[in-house]
């Protein structure tokens, strides 16, 4: 059963924590819009799209990302206050230990978590979609993150193709190499200096061909102009945009990765990052509200202003840690799980350190 004291530090979490969200989020928004200012005046976008297709989605996405500090500083800010006030000491006079005190706070978090953790699995990819597709648009316009020379994807489990190199502005493989195999021996070997995507038929144009088909020693090598046929494959697997992963719902993202894998595609590890930062960051809350209760507990002459600038400081390097972990496992061979969860667990290490001296 919830106590009145329980109830009084739940109300005063959230009360203060949808505070912070309101108003960082109308910070963000307005650099945001400064930023991109002059690509939206350019494009004479209507103000309502640019709301409804842009803004509305973006507020929860940038949301999602700091929804972890946002704890930290709420839980600081506000317990800052009832210390400073000596609530903290009156509670714990009264017979309320510091775990005791823990309990309004992880129920708070669990809270925010939850939404959280719902928001970035599914709610969040789902504005992205049209985020996405707003910044691809007008904003972003070559913010592409494949490479478009020597392309190797594997097609199925028997058919893998290569491309020397891949023309973006008119849909065109260059050099373009489809190999089959059975019983893992090589059975044809198709070769075009130029192959084109069909948009209208969903096929590949293959121009001036030639196809050698090997059965044991025998080989048979045929010749021909125009080839237009049917592969597992299209532009947007070559032309994919660094903002892909954003917009895909965790099971989305699962099936994606899945196929990548399968296709012996290159530097999916970023999105087996993404996958497991959406589970990572909602725990983070709980973390971080007991660094926050811990360091802000205890009345000290700095009072709030140095209990903020102790989180201010946590928050940076929490921040650090992240980026670091997570560059490791794209661009080093780190686990992208261990990647993610790095931060977690040294802040864990902390969060214990800094409850065993708080206030008790």
């Amino acid at each position: 059963m919830l106590k009145t004291l329980d109830r009084y530090i739940i109300k005063k979490y959230l009360t203060t924590f949808f505070f912070v969200v309101l108003i960082f989020t109308l910070i963000a928004v307005v650099i945001d819009f400064s930023e991109k200012i002059d690509d939206l005046i350019q494009d004479e976008i209507p103000t309502g799209s640019i709301f409804m297709e842009y803004y509305l989605p973006f507020m929860p996405y940038i949301n999602g990302l700091l929804w972890p500090l946002y704890a930290l500083i709420t839980t600081i800010f506000f317990t800052s206050r009832m210390a400073y006030n000596s609530e903290i000491i009156s509670m714990m006079g009264g017979g309320m230990n510091f775990y005791r005190l823990a309990v309004p706070y992880m129920l708070s978090a669990a809270l925010i978590a939850g939404l959280h953790f719902f928001g970035n699995h599914y709610l969040i990819p789902e504005g992205n979609k049209h985020r996405t597709l707003f910044e691809n648009t007008y904003v972003w316009k070559n913010n592409f993150d494949n490479k478009t020379r020597n392309i190797h994807l594997f097609l199925d489990d028997n058919s893998k193709m290569y491309a020397r190199r891949y023309s973006r502005r008119d849909t065109v493989c260059y050099d373009f190499t489809l190999e089959k195999f059975k019983d893992n021996k090589l059975i044809s070997k198709l070769s075009s200096p130029r192959t084109e995507w069909q948009g209208k038929t969903g096929t590949w144009l293959i121009r001036d061909y030639r196809l050698r088909e090997f059965d044991g020693t025998d080989e048979k090598l045929s010749f021909g102009k125009k080839l237009d046929t049917l592969l597992n494959f299209t532009p947007g697997d070559i032309e994919r945009r660094d903002n892909l992963k954003e917009a895909m719902t965790t099971p989305e993202l699962r099936v994606f990765i899945q196929r990548e894998r399968e296709r012996g595609a290159a530097n999916f590890e970023k999105y087996e990052v993404e996958l497991h930062r959406r589970s990572a960051e909602p725990f983070t809350i709980f973390i971080l509200t007991l660094i926050g209760l811990a360091v802000a507990s205890r009345k000290v002459r700095g009072g709030m202003g140095l209990h903020l600038a102790l989180g201010a400081g946590l928050g940076g390097i929490y921040i650090f840690l992240s980026k670091f972990s997570t560059t490791f496992s794209t661009n080093a061979g780190l686990s992208p799980q261990l990647g993610v969860w790095i931060p977690n667990l040294i802040f864990m290490a902390v969060t214990l350190f800094l409850i065993s001296r708080a206030q008790k």
